[in-house]
């Protein structure tokens, strides 16, 4: 993926939940230079998610829809420990 669409991604992480943006800049910071390209895919889609359901996801009240979502969903919990 090239820098500019890293950008946009990185960009993207930023949301209208304070406690949804500490997790996801945590994540940005400190996990997604390590990821692979099909792991960004599958987070750029992750955060096509409105802001209180991924949350929710981020904080297991509820289970994201989309079972390959699940992989970088966990990858984000991690970062949070």
């Amino acid at each position: 993926m090239d820098e500019v669409e890293l950008k946009r991604i990185v960009w993207r992480s930023r949301r209208g939940l304070l406690e949804l943006d500490l997790q996801l800049e945590r994540f940005v910071a400190d996990v997604l230079p390590q990821l692979n390209d099909a792991e960004l895919v599958d987070y750029r889609e992750l955060l096509q998610s409105p802001d209180n359901d991924l949350l929710d996801y981020l904080n297991g009240r509820s289970e994201c829809p989309t079972p390959r979502l699940w992989p970088i969903i966990a990858r984000i919990r991690a970062a949070q420990r």
